[in-house]
């Protein structure tokens, strides 16, 4: 409840700030204040210490995984502004708006995090949605970006529209919104609610980019800002994996082998479909984007297993895949060519950030020492502790040998090709910054049990 409430505030009061003050740099600061007030309480709410003791009558449920899933989308929000705060002044003249926004939607994800009413997960979807629509557009002069805006809204609302459907589908079979009491009261599956859960499966497939509901994302990240395109493809992507769990853990997970075959299918089509179409990118922003589809293929082996090995690998992946594509596009966001090509001789004239880049393209890449190794391999875990479904395991693993091919074409453009990298003056707090999120990357690497351990006490 601390999360939910306390960035709703805080949302408001970053609109204030936008009046108030006209400095930019302080509006950041501002925001970075509240971002660490927030990340305080979430961390305190998840031993005992809650601000705000309200009965949400079978609204809300807060539990550690929802907690501590919170807390990595808090911090990874501060790293964010942070490394790109500055970047975020340079989109246009609303800068404390745009903060504002960032804050409404961290409301949104702690409301997906905990719900246990289907009205609460629509809700703590749109809350999501409708700020990441205004930042998608937020580059009022870019026809890019404007038509990024209008096609992520258009087709955002058409599969909110089908996620009503499937909810209203839902409450008819059982009569009633919460998703436990639903399941005791319908031991068994009818047509009805089977198509509603499908319905619902369709629309958060959409929000994370799954395939075949996938065709918006790269148009839509490559069109926005890319100092917003970071933070959607990591903190409002895997906020749509926290609400999959919730829905599919209490009873709908365990539907039969006609479920798990229809994920099965989803995630070998958006393993597919992610990394061949990378392959063929020339502008790294867009190889990215292709990259987070496929990456939301490995997160969705979580609501494949539905075990404690997928609910550690999905916190473990959230938390390793967040700060190397945040990380990575707090590079990108600074070059002036964003295809391989600008990569070029970027290891000769910043060596110290071609380091740390690396580190980071390994981590997505599952490369071992890094914390995505660890979270591939507790995704892979988790479907071999279900058994008969090793195939699965074998094709996400020449996938991600797939991946590793365009990841290592921007380390080899960095250091084995020569060029003239256009790249701004930065200072050494972001550099300093930049280290201390690599090592956090290779500490989680080496020792994942540092942030699984939350999970538990």
């Amino acid at each position: 409840m601390n999360t939910i409430i306390v960035s709703a505030i805080l949302g408001v009061v970053m609109m204030f700030s936008g009046i108030l003050v006209k400095h930019h740099a302080a509006l950041k600061n501002i925001a970075i204040a509240g971002l660490l007030v927030l990340l305080g309480l979430n961390v305190g709410e998840n031993y005992g210490f809650a601000l705000f003791d309200i009965n949400t009558t079978n609204m809300l449920h807060f539990e550690r995984f929802g907690l501590l899933f919170n807390s990595i989308c808090i911090f990874s929000t501060l790293l964010f502004v942070m490394l790109s705060g500055k970047d975020v002044e340079k989109v246009g003249n609303y800068t404390a708006e745009y903060f504002a926004l960032i804050f409404f939607i961290l409301c949104g994800i702690g409301i997906v995090t905990s719900y246990v009413n289907l009205m609460m997960l629509f809700i703590g979807i749109e809350i999501i949605s409708i700020p990441s629509y205004i930042l998608t557009g937020s580059d009022k002069k870019n026809l890019k970006s404007n038509e990024a805006s209008l096609k992520y809204f258009l087709m955002g609302a058409f599969s909110t529209g089908i996620m009503l459907m499937g909810i209203a589908l839902l409450y008819g079979t059982s009569g009633t919104f919460l998703v436990e009491r639903a399941a005791a009261q319908t031991p068994s599956i009818s047509y009805l609610e089977a198509m509603g859960l499908l319905l619902l499966f369709i629309s958060l497939s959409f929000k994370v980019s799954l395939a075949p509901f996938h065709f918006w994302t790269p148009d839509v990240y490559d069109g926005a800002p890319t100092v917003f395109t970071s933070f959607m493809a990591t903190i409002v992507k895997v906020a749509g994996f926290a609400a999959f769990i919730r829905l599919f853990e209490s009873r709908y997970g365990s539907m039969g082998s006609q479920t798990e075959r229809l994920i099965a299918i989803v995630i070998v089509l958006t393993l597919a479909f992610g990394n061949l179409t990378a392959v063929f990118q020339q502008s790294v922003k867009r190889m990215l984007a292709y990259s987070s589809i496929a990456q939301a293929g490995f997160m969705l082996f979580a609501l494949f297993s539905l075990n404690d090995a997928a609910k550690e690998g999905l916190i473990l992946y959230a938390a390793a895949y967040c700060l190397a594509t945040i990380g990575i596009f707090a590079v990108l966001v600074k070059m002036e060519d964003g295809t391989f090509e600008g990569f070029n001789g970027f290891g000769k004239s910043q060596p110290l950030l071609a380091g740390v880049l690396t580190i980071f393209l390994l981590s997505l890449a599952g490369i071992p020492l890094t914390a995505g190794f660890f979270a591939k391999y507790y995704m892979l875990a988790s479907v071999v502790k279900t058994g008969n479904n090793l195939g699965l395991v074998i094709i996400a693993v020449l996938f991600a040998a797939v991946s590793a091919y365009y990841y290592f074409k921007v380390i080899q453009a960095m250091f084995f090709k020569d060029g003239d990298v256009s790249f701004p003056a930065v200072t050494s707090r972001f550099k300093y910054l930049m280290v201390a999120v690599a090592a956090v990357i290779v500490i989680l690497g080496i020792f994942p049990n540092l942030l699984l351990q939350f999970m538990y006490f």
